[in-house]
């Protein structure tokens, strides 16, 4: 059976619209901030405690952060990233409900995992991955082996949707199908739905 696996950010939700609450809660032009946001974002999607990213942001625009402003920006920024777009959660309902065999592959440090997944569309899933859990993150050829196994099919049966070339490429060189994410509709036309 055919699995279909779909990216979080930027794929399932909307881009993140809290950079400039963000910004300006550490007082700093909003392009400096995301910057730093970006530049750091790879380690705390592959683990790092939500305190030791935020100080590495601060540290990025000469902000000290502490525990209780480290608490005020992740909560912001998860909330940022909870905004479903309706198409894609619809199609992810049809295919869930047609029975083809669903999961979630996503760059998300822990704290947005343990929120997604509460999520009322998440229900729709077989199996959420997250790459905060697994201490690793796209584009490693390692998350994609942990997916397979995790899931229990061949890379060969899966067929992969993320935003990110570089993402889709490591995807295909671990043997799944990758797919560059262009909206729901482009989605239900490679998957003939």
């Amino acid at each position: 059976m055919r699995w279909v696996v779909f990216d979080y950010g930027e794929v399932i939700s909307e881009p993140s619209g809290e950079l400039p609450a963000l910004a300006a809660l550490l007082g700093v032009p909003v392009e400096d901030f995301s910057a730093g946001y970006w530049a750091a974002r790879h380690d705390y999607d592959a683990g790092q405690p939500d305190l030791e990213y935020w100080r590495a942001v601060g540290a990025a625009v000469g902000v000290p952060v502490d525990e209780a402003l480290a608490r005020r920006l992740t909560e912001l920024d998860v909330r940022g990233w909870l905004r479903p777009v309706p198409a894609v959660v619809e199609l992810v309902a049809e295919l869930a409900s047609a029975g083809v065999p669903l999961a979630l592959l996503s760059n998300a440090p822990v704290s947005m995992a343990r929120t997604a997944e509460r999520q009322p569309w998440t229900a729709h899933f077989r199996h959420l991955v997250f790459s905060g859990d697994l201490g690793v993150a796209k584009p490693d050829p390692r998350i994609f082996a942990a997916l397979a196994e995790r899931i229990g099919a061949r890379p060969a049966d899966c067929v992969f949707f993320d935003d990110r070339q570089v993402n889709v490429d490591a995807a295909v060189t671990a043997g799944l199908r990758g797919v560059r994410w262009r909206g729901a509709a482009h989605a239900r036309e490679v998957l003939g739905v």
